[in-house]
């Protein structure tokens, strides 16, 4: 009678057993660990990458002022000259033998004028004797007024004819790098109409011309006008230059100039800056890429890369909140700095940001956040799969010690029964 209430008990304790352990299998999960990241507002240089093309500070055309056969090119080719400095030489024969035509011409004139002027002198000396006639008087000053006149025009060509003959030799305009000679010794040049000789570019500094959407500038000016962007420091937007083998030209430019209007054919506004260039590194008429500061975003939040999600309503991420649960914040970028993005909108000071583990959550499901850290695992803030969490090493080593002596301890218990008989 004993043993069927022994046995009996025994299948009770097993069946109660087997019901725990269902019920402990029928338990939910636990959360999955995300790694997260506290959005705290900043003040962020407002940057846009951006193509521009080098031009020259100024740029003169050197050009033949007067008529002449070319004599000589005085300055080598590709080199720095100097405002004044000669660049060719016009043969100036015929421009000395219109000087000296000039000269006489101004010293015949001189001549007549100093006859009527005596003439006139003598006609108002006797016109009170009524030696002479009226008329005669009227008649020898007008001679001498045209006399005075004409020694005044040989004068101007006299001045002009030594204008003309400076001209023979041309010089810079202004200071800068003088390209290639366009005329030969020997040409005909100035014959009609001016010839171009040489270009001289002013290469320091450097023009970078540009141009951004209206929209775009539209958008930065309202934000401006709320308050949430500023220009930045000293005023000024800076702009800093890529050189082709992707290092970061030492010399930052200056916006000076912004258009008024807007190009119709696309729909831009054309801007320029100005670029120191005293090494002369950058040639104009050169594209280059450059990251242009155009002010100071005033709230704004930077978040990693792969933080941030889109869909067809635009960009949005995920977010912790104070329950635990995952919601979703869609959110407004203002382009990408290094790493991150700079949003502008959407998110508020404290949210907790879910950078790793994004696609293992879903809103409205919990979700236990942890600290991101960008150097663990494979850089995303996961830890590479079969490898323990951080911080869990000492409890996964304990664990096989623990399950261990349960067994131990089983075929201790399994092992004495069975050694019992024997000693019987």
């Amino acid at each position: 009678m004993i043993a069927p209430l022994r046995t009996l008990a025994l299948t009770c304790a097993v069946a109660l057993a087997l019901t725990a352990c269902k019920k402990e299998e029928q338990q939910a999960p636990p959360p999955p660990e995300v790694g997260v990241i506290e959005a705290k507002p900043q003040t962020l240089p407002l940057q846009r990458e951006l193509v521009g093309r080098l031009s020259p500070f100024r740029s003169a055309d050197v050009r033949a002022r007067v008529p002449g056969v070319l004599l000589k090119r005085v300055y080598q080719e590709g080199s720095d000259v100097k405002e004044g400095q000669v660049l060719f030489l016009i043969d100036p024969a015929p421009l000395r033998a219109a000087l000296n035509a000039s000269q006489a011409e101004l010293a015949s004139a001189q001549a007549t004028a100093a006859n009527a002027k005596a003439a006139a002198n003598r006609a108002r000396s006797l016109a009170p004797q009524a030696y002479v006639s009226k008329s005669d008087l009227d008649a020898a000053e007008a001679t001498e007024r045209t006399a005075a006149a004409a020694v005044q025009q040989a004068q101007a060509s006299l001045a002009s004819a030594r204008i003309n003959l400076g001209y023979a030799e041309v010089r810079s305009p202004i200071s800068g790098r003088a390209g290639k000679q366009q005329v030969t010794e020997g040409a005909l040049v100035g014959q009609g109409d001016v010839t171009l000789l040489t270009t001289v570019d002013q290469l320091d500094p450097l023009y970078v011309n540009f141009s951004m959407s209206v929209d775009e500038l539209t958008q930065m000016r309202a934000a401006q006008a709320k308050g949430a962007l500023a220009l930045s420091g000293d005023g000024k937007s800076t702009v800093q230059v890529k050189l082709a083998d992707g290092t970061v030209y030492d010399q930052p430019g200056t916006l000076d100039f912004s258009s008024t209007t807007v190009d119709p054919a696309t729909g831009a506004v054309s801007l320029r800056a100005v670029l120191p260039n005293p090494q002369q590194i950058l040639l104009p008429g050169a594209f280059v890429s450059f990251q242009a500061t155009l002010g100071e975003r005033n709230n704004a939040y930077l978040v990693p890369l792969q933080a941030l999600q889109r869909d067809t309503t635009g960009g949005y991420v995920l977010v912790v909140g104070k329950d635990g649960k995952v919601a979703r914040k869609n959110v407004k970028s203002e382009g990408q700095q290094g790493s991150n993005w700079l949003v502008s909108g959407g998110l508020d000071a404290g949210d907790q940001v879910i950078v790793a583990g994004v696609q293992k959550v879903k809103e409205g499901e919990p979700a236990k956040a942890a600290p991101w850290n960008p150097a663990a695992g494979n850089g995303n803030g996961q830890a590479p799969a079969g490898a323990a969490p951080a911080g869990a090493a000492p409890a996964a080593a304990a664990k096989p010690d623990a399950a261990a002596a349960p067994a131990d301890a089983a075929a201790k218990s399994d092992a004495a029964p069975a050694a019992e008989p024997n000693k019987q």
